[in-house]
């Protein structure tokens, strides 16, 4: 389990997505954007339609299982997108970067970005927005739903 956990919301996310492609938008243009998935989808979607970029291709890639990391797996190769000039990799997080290794061994030529990066695996990525402490976890809103929490003053130490 996880020291601390940070809880983004769908609004924070959505800004945080167009402020990476602000970013990115300068260093275009992009012949299309790799997703890895499953985290990475939706920040794809966000930058696909800030930088009005149409061609979109995936990586899929298992690496956790709840918060239990093993060893990546590629299940599906992202085909279309050569050796990655040109195109723009795009993930929720960067945490170990095992990840991110495996997916830029795949595309060396690619830009990396990530909206939130932990401090192992922010020097994989070339691009990102955020950074959080390694010992956090980072609920995403596709893995929450709203309810009440008690104060910090009465939880025990």
């Amino acid at each position: 389990m996880a020291e601390h956990y940070y809880t983004v919301t769908w609004d924070q996310l959505h800004r945080d997505s167009k402020a990476l492609a602000w970013r990115l938008h300068a260093l275009g243009p992009w012949v299309g954007i790799v997703a890895i998935t499953r985290g990475g989808l939706i920040p794809a979607a966000i930058i696909a339609r800030e930088l009005e970029c149409r061609l979109i291709e995936s990586a899929c890639v298992l690496t956790y299982d709840d918060e239990n990391r093993g060893a990546p797996v590629v299940t599906k190769h992202p085909v279309a997108a050569g050796d990655g000039t040109g195109w723009l990799i795009i993930d929720d997080l960067v945490d170990s970067g095992a990840t991110a290794r495996l997916v830029r061994a795949l595309l060396p030529a690619a830009h990396l970005a990530t909206v939130y990066a932990k401090p192992e695996g922010k020097p994989v990525v070339d691009s990102f927005i955020t950074e959080v402490s390694q010992d956090t976890w980072i609920l995403f809103p596709w893995d929450t739903e709203p309810q009440f929490i008690a104060p910090l003053a009465r939880k025990v130490v």
